[in-house]
C-alpha cells in the first residue's frame, strides 16, 4: 500500500500536511454508482432521466416500451407535439414518511422523468395508443400504409 494524496476522490486532505494523507484503498468506490458523488436531488433526476425505453419497428407500427415500475397511469403523460415529437413524461411520487416509521434504506428513486423521440414521416400520429400494464408502458404508433405503385399492363399490338 502506498500513501497517495486524494486528489481524485472526495476525501478531505491537505497535500502540504503529510499526516492528513489518507491511505490509498484500491477498492474504494469500486462498487459505487457513478452517481454517488452527485447531490441527492441530482441523483434522483439522473436516475429517472435514464428511464429505459425500447423502440422497435414492425411492418404495421412503431412500438415503444418503457419500464416504469411502481408508476400509476395517472402519473404518466404520452403526448405528440410539434407534429412528430413523441414525448413520454411523468413523475414518481415520494412516499410520505410517517413519524412512527424508521427507514433503514431508500433506494427507489422519485421525481420527474422525460423522454422525447422524433417519429418518422410514416407515423400516423392521430392513431397513437398507449397502455400501462405490469409496470411496462407500451406506446404503439401505427404506420401509414405504403402505397404500392400501380402497375398497368399495356397490351402490345402488332
Amino acid at each position: 500500500m502506498s500513501l497517495i494524496p486524494s486528489v481524485f476522490g472526495g476525501r478531505r486532505t491537505n497535500v502540504l500536511d503529510p499526516f492528513s494523507l489518507d491511505i490509498w484503498d484500491p477498492f474504494d468506490g469500486l462498487f459505487q454508482s457513478p452517481l454517488t458523488n452527485l447531490p441527492s436531488s441530482a441523483r434522483e433526476s439522473a436516475q429517472l432521466v435514464s428511464t429505459k425505453i425500447d423502440w422497435k419497428e414492425t411492418p404495421e407500427a412503431h412500438v415503444l416500451r418503457a419500464d416504469l415500475p411502481g408508476i400509476k397511469k395517472e402519473e404518466v403523460k404520452v403526448e405528440v407535439e410539434d407534429g412528430n415529437i413523441l414525448q413520454i413524461s411523468g413523475e414518481r411520487s415520494k412516499e410520505q414518511e410517517e413519524k412512527t416509521e424508521k427507514w433503514h434504506r431508500v433506494e427507489r428513486s422519485s421525481g420527474k422523468f422525460l423522454r422525447r423521440f422524433r417519429l418518422p414521416e410514416n407515423a400516423r400520429l392521430e392513431e397513437v395508443k398507449a397502455t400501462l400494464e405490469n409496470g411496462v408502458l407500451t406506446v404503439t404508433v401505427p404506420k401509414v400504409e405504403e402505397k404500392k405503385p400501380e402497375v398497368k399492363s399495356i397490351e402490345i399490338s402488332g
